[in-house]
């Protein structure tokens, strides 16, 4: 049989595991994943992700793509005993057979995330929400966020000495909403760069609280400079919520 691509769907908690990418003595989500396509296949499988979270960092829905020999009939059972292999941290949603040139990173054109923060002690969601004893003035956030339309170069909120060829990114929505005692920040672009996210966050955090003015986040990405931008929130409260392909990737 023919070597096939496949994209493979899955959500993860990042808890326990030192980011996406395979690196030696940590454990990655693609290392685990990886393995688990591999036991099953009996062939070694390499996976090649959307993206590169951050260790701590979670997902609700990421993609990554393989080639392999695999009968048709046999993907949806494929789903289910990878569930089994696989730690509950790791959830497979479907396998998908796509073009032969499909590339689950470059193919993406659009990805989301979110960030939740809590105002309350919350044991129940202690994990996954960043705790903030001060509650910001979500008004004066989103009309910061609102400044970040208006840019492509986003270098100040990289994360240093890192490898990327562009610091340009096409953000297409940048908000806040709270909901009692929780806040959440949604973030649209076509790609990422390293810490971004989270540095967005701090910065913006830093308007909501006062401490600093809201003029600063213009000045902050024209200087192209992270040392001038804001803290890094924690990663435990950080989620990549969804990623969006061309139709035409699929074959179906």
């Amino acid at each position: 049989m023919d070597l096939k691509r496949y994209f493979v769907e899955f959500s993860y908690d990042g808890s326990a595991f030192h980011g996406w990418q395979s690196q030696p003595n940590a454990l990655s989500i693609q290392e685990v994943v990886e393995d688990g396509l591999s036991k099953l296949l009996k062939k070694k499988i390499s996976i090649i992700g959307a993206g590169r979270t951050d260790a701590g960092v979670h997902a609700k829905q990421m993609f990554a793509h393989f080639n392999a020999s695999i009968n048709d009939e046999y993907l949806e059972d494929l789903v289910f005993l990878l569930n089994s292999y696989l730690p509950k941290s790791i959830n497979i949603i479907s396998l998908e057979n796509v073009r032969e040139t499909a590339h689950a990173r470059f193919d993406a054109i659009e990805r989301s995330y979110e960030y939740y923060i809590s105002t309350v002690k919350d044991p129940f969601s202690n994990s996954y929400h960043y705790f903030l004893k001060n509650v910001p003035d979500i008004n004066l956030m989103n009309e910061a966020a609102t400044v970040l339309l208006n840019y492509k170069d986003f270098k100040c909120f990289s994360k240093s000495h890192t490898d990327v060829k562009t610091f340009l990114c096409d953000i297409k929505n940048a908000s806040w909403s709270k909901k009692e005692n929780k806040i959440v920040f949604n973030i649209t672009s076509n790609r990422f760069l390293r810490n971004m996210v989270r540095s967005i966050v701090g910065t913006l955090l830093e308007i909501g609280l006062n401490k600093r003015p809201i003029q600063d986040m213009k000045h902050i990405i024209e200087s192209k400079d992270r040392g001038k931008a804001g803290f890094s929130v924690p990663a435990k409260g950080l989620f990549l919520t969804k990623i969006i392909y061309p139709s035409n990737v699929y074959l179906k």
